[in-house]
């Protein structure tokens, strides 16, 4: 398990900005992911970890051993905490072949079972067949995996992972989350993996550490965060909803029932429990959950007219970005049969509707 209290203060300069990290969380067993928008200190909160950058204040400790403790002077150089890091750009030694660079890592390991220990990874990972080879003949995906099986190999007690994915092509990020899951399985090792990507924290994560502009905002199961997320700067992090500044008009419990004033426009919702008649708050609604139509004449209740702007193709739907900064996602053929059309009416769920 991991113990962490980070402080670390930039002081802006000339041609950047200042920064500061202030971060305490714990990661255990599993995969627990620092999500964010770059910029955020996701790197840095795994730098800090791995001995790479000496916080200003805090505590780091790794199964209740003391790698970092600002008060006690305590600041563990990376070769002894013991923490396995898997670089964006992999870090392999590119005058070695694959088996060397696992030879490297394992150096610490008795001398007559290392050529064992390394042979075991190698084929534990898929890699017997080109150990030979040095990082430039690797494919990204072989270069990701050998960075993984280097990381563990020299008895890692946590593996720490920045973007693992970032540049993998989606059958090569498929096989990197099935290797994950092996890791996950078979080594027990605790992960700690930084992403900017929402689909990988729902097929990855057992824990979600939301960070912005250096702060824990959220954290929980992915499921929670994504259904759940705890305020509007969350909410446009995640990349999942349609975030709009709204006023309610009208509340009645009796009726569970709402009115919320979007521009010139009115929006009937369920009843919102804790707000108050004049309440200015953001509207959150999740682009699947709306549906359009072309725009005849006075918009019905609960639409709202817009022009569409541009189309995105999915693999299985089709995303329409419309003015005022509203997406919808719709299944292809609804756009088939209205091709051409540019002024569209949005129409919103009243049961879909929540608010933050």
């Amino acid at each position: 398990m991991i113990q962490a209290r980070i402080r670390k203060q930039y002081a802006p300069g000339p041609d950047s900005a200042g920064f500061s990290l202030d971060l305490e969380f714990h990661a255990a067993a599993g995969v627990t992911v620092l999500f964010g928008s770059s910029g955020a200190g996701k790197t840095l909160t795994l730098d800090s970890i791995a001995g790479f950058v000496h916080p200003d204040e805090g505590r780091i400790l790794l199964d209740d051993q003391i790698l970092f403790d600002g008060a006690a002077r305590v600041h563990l150089p990376p070769r002894s905490r013991h923490c396995g890091y898997v670089f964006q750009n992999y870090a392999l030694f590119p005058h070695m072949t694959l088996r060397q660079n696992l030879e490297f890592a394992a150096e610490r390991a008795p001398r007559l079972g290392r050529h064992r220990k390394v042979t075991e990874m190698l084929e534990k990972f898929h890699l017997g067949e080109v150990a030979g080879h040095r990082p430039y003949q690797l494919s990204g995906g072989q270069k990701q995996r050998c960075s993984i099986a280097r990381a563990l190999i020299g008895a890692s007690r946590v593996l720490l992972l920045d973007e693992p994915t970032r540049g993998l092509d989606a059958p090569l990020r498929a096989e990197l989350y099935s290797v994950l899951r092996q890791v996950r399985q078979e080594f027990g090792t605790p992960i700690l993996l930084v992403t900017h990507d929402t689909e990988e924290c729902l097929t990855l994560a057992d824990e979600m550490i939301v960070l912005r502009e250096g702060r824990a905002v959220q954290s929980g199961t992915p499921r929670k965060v994504c259904e759940q997320p705890a305020n509007a700067d969350v909410a446009r992090l995640l990349g999942l909803y349609n975030v709009l500044p709204v006023e309610i008009r009208s509340l009645d419990p009796g009726r569970n029932t709402s009115r919320l004033r979007y521009q010139d426009f009115e929006l009937a919702g369920p009843y919102f429990p804790g707000r108050l008649i004049g309440d200015q708050v953001w509207l959150y609604v999740r682009p699947d959950q709306l549906s359009v139509a072309p725009h005849n004449g006075r918009p019905a209740f609960n639409q709202i007219p817009a022009t569409l702007l541009r189309t995105v193709e999915k693999p299985e739907r089709v995303r329409l970005e419309f003015s005022g900064e509203i997406a919808v996602e719709v299944p292809p053929d609804v756009l088939e049969q209205h091709n051409g059309v540019k002024e569209w009416v949005i129409e919103f769920p009243r049961a879909g509707l929540r608010v933050l």
